[in-house]
This record gives structure tokens, sequence and C-alpha cells, in this order.
């Protein structure tokens, strides 16, 4: 297995040199080493006296350590307790409904002011209402009078034109009239509106 890791970093494409930074270690398969053939491993020797002042000193430090853990576990308990029921608590509640009435008592003064900005702007809007109301019907009145004096120019212009419309009264004399003054509408006119050649009524 090493060896074919050690075969794929040699080909791989890099200029340079690979160095392993250890040593692999031997395989299950591996004889042993010449030098180590006949070793027998003896643990190193405990000293009876050493080993004793041991096991007093990692006991002693265990008592220790025990009755801290239970010590503080003891003062974290009580002050739960007494945040939960001793004195802690009802400062604490006391604390909370001090706050909980400043909390309402903002509350009421906010909505009175939000109240007092409501009226003020449905006034403003009752007011432009209103007046624009007045100026549409201020503006309908005026094209009605626009309109009716616009039919009345009508009606005058058109009993001035009716001056001349013929008439079972007055048709013999324009009859007259049309012969006396014969019109030709017979004629061609240029590009400037003059009249440049007409033909001669018979």
């Amino acid at each position: 297995m090493f060896r074919g890791v050690r075969v794929t970093r040699l080909l791989a494409p890099r200029q340079a040199v690979l160095v392993e930074p250890q040593r692999g270690r031997k395989s299950r398969t591996d004889p042993v080493a010449k030098s180590k053939q006949g070793r027998v491993k003896v643990p190193p020797p405990v000293d009876p006296v050493e080993m004793v002042v041991l096991r007093e000193r990692y006991g002693d430090y265990r008592l220790i350590m025990r009755a801290l853990r239970v010590e503080f576990k003891e003062e974290v308990l009580r002050r739960k307790y007494e945040e939960e029921t001793g004195s802690m608590a009802e400062e604490r509640a006391r604390q909370e409904a001090e706050e909980h009435q400043n909390l309402m008592a903002f509350n009421c003064q906010e909505n009175l002011r939000l109240l007092q900005l409501r009226l003020v702007r449905i006034q403003k809007e009752t007011e432009e209402a209103e007046r624009k109301k007045l100026e549409e019907a201020f503006q309908r009145e005026h094209q009605q009078q626009e309109f009716i004096k616009q039919k009345e120019e009508e009606i005058a212009q058109l009993q001035e034109d009716s001056k001349n419309f013929i008439t079972l009264d007055n048709l013999d004399r324009r009859i007259e009239e049309a012969l006396d003054n014969p019109k030709n509408y017979n004629f061609a006119v240029d590009k400037k509106g003059r009249v440049v050649k007409q033909t001669v009524l018979h």
C-alpha cells in the first residue's frame, strides 16, 4: 500500500523533489529487526514508597475536587431557589409590575398622541374634500354659464341670419333681385386667388 503511494507520488507531474517527512511504519508481515530479535520487554521498576505517596495524593485530590463540585452545585441551586421563591423573586416581581405599569402609561400616551394626529389628519382631509367639492361645483357652474352664453350667441346669430331667409312674403322680391343682379360662378383662379378666366353671361 505504501509502496503504491510512493510510486504515485513519484509519478506526479511536479517539478519539485518529493521527500517524505517521516518513515513509514512496518507492515505486519515484516520480520523483526536483527538487533531486536532476542530482546524481552521489561516494564520499568516501580518504587513502592512512591506508589503509596502518589495514591494518597491522588485520593486527596479527588476528594477535594468532589467537595468543590458539591459546593458549587449547592451554591447554584441555592441561588436558583432564592430567585424563584425568595426575596429576589419578590423584588423581581415588583420590578416587573413597575415596568408593566410604565409601559402601559407610555402606551396610553402614545395612543393619545396618535389619536390627536389622526383627528388632525381627518380634519385636513375633510377640509380638502370640501374645498375640492366647492371648486368642482364652481367649475361646473362656470362651464354651464359658458355653454348658455355660447348658445345665446348662436341664437342671436341665427336670428340675424334669419333676416335674409327666403319666405313666402319676400319670395317674389328675391326672385326679381336675383334676375336683376345675376352672378357668374363659372370662373378660374390662380394660386394667388386672382380670377384669370371667366365666362360671359348672355
